[in-house]
């Protein structure tokens, strides 16, 4: 009787990590992509996004008009507008809008986000109708508000037992929330998305758990819902900081700043001084302070929130 003998499997010979798949399925052969899928991304975001943030952080050095060469002037241009008493009003102005955008977009996109994830009879087309202002600009979204809140033919116009004169844009206080209004009407149903997705991906066992040990529609919300969208939160708080703070078409069509300077916001404010008083230097450093400051916001929300601790694939789960 003879017996045989199988020698270990060389280097070669071993196979690649294989992942678990049910009975009756193939085995997938899993593997880290190299460095060479994600090199055309890499060079688009090189070419388009840090190569121009280098040349705005050189020119923030420099006084240039637009023609000519840039002459080197050091922090002169850093120097002008930390005393700029429009540019810090602008600062404010910029956080107070990006704040009232969290503040009312957040809790309004999540209701309607985990409404639009249930089975209600009509949801798919309400939800439909709901999200037409995400297809559009801002630009567009701007123009069309204009014309609607126009105070001498626009809706003010013809309720002035509800808007007084109707010249919404003529008082600061109003003009604010004018601006507030139009962007929580265009960017919740993007915010809406996200925690639609969400909503969908958590597991229905917690509710049947729930159920079962009494709690209500309320009570699930509140203590399985919410936790669960955690990292939906985090993530869709820092594209409304972000865009809070870049935000810029619909200050220059609606409100242009004014009146006076009671709207003119850090990105409004770069404009003018680049593209109308032609201080190119002064408008860089007004842009990097805003990149420098959306980092650094994004940063300490990631931080605190504990978003970057958290290594669970399931949502909300660290």
């Amino acid at each position: 009787m003879t017996t045989q003998t199988t020698s270990a499997p060389t280097a070669a010979e071993t196979p690649k990590k294989v992942r678990r798949r049910p009975e009756g399925s193939s085995a997938v052969l899993v593997g880290r992509p190299g460095f060479v899928w994600a090199l055309p991304a890499t060079l688009f975001f090189a070419l388009f996004a840090i190569a121009p943030l280098i040349m705005v952080a050189v020119l923030s050095f420099m006084s240039w008009n637009g023609l000519g060469s840039p002459q080197w002037v050091g922090t002169d241009n850093w120097n002008r507008i930390l005393d700029d008493p429009v540019m810090i009003n602008s600062i404010w102005l910029t956080l107070l809008l990006t704040a009232l955008g969290v503040a009312i977009q957040t809790p309004l996109s999540i209701v309607l986000g985990v409404w639009a994830a249930g089975h209600q009879r009509n949801r798919a087309v309400l939800s439909a109708i709901y999200f037409i202002p995400l297809l559009l600009s801002s630009t567009a979204v701007s123009v069309l508000w204009r014309a609607l809140l126009d105070p001498n033919f626009g809706i003010p116009a013809r309720a002035t037992w509800l808007f007084g004169d109707g010249n919404l844009f003529g008082k600061q206080a109003t003009a604010i929330g004018v601006l507030a209004f139009v962007s929580t009407w265009q960017f919740t149903p993007f915010h809406t998305l996200i925690y639609q997705g969400a909503a969908r991906a958590i597991p229905d066992v917690l509710y049947q758990a729930a159920e079962i040990d009494g709690a209500g529609r309320y009570r699930q919300f509140f203590h399985i819902t919410l936790p669960q969208l955690r990292n939906s939160m985090i993530t869709s708080m820092i594209l409304m900081i972000v865009g809070g703070l870049t935000t810029f078409e619909t200050v220059l069509i609606l409100t242009q700043g004014g009146p006076g300077t009671d709207t003119t916001i850090s990105a409004y404010y770069m404009y003018q001084k680049a593209f109308k008083s032609f201080d190119f230097g002064a408008g860089s450093a007004i842009a990097l302070c805003l990149v420098v400051a959306a980092t650094i916001i994004s940063l300490i929300v990631v931080r605190v929130s504990g978003y970057d601790k958290m290594r669970s694939d399931m949502e909300g789960v660290s």
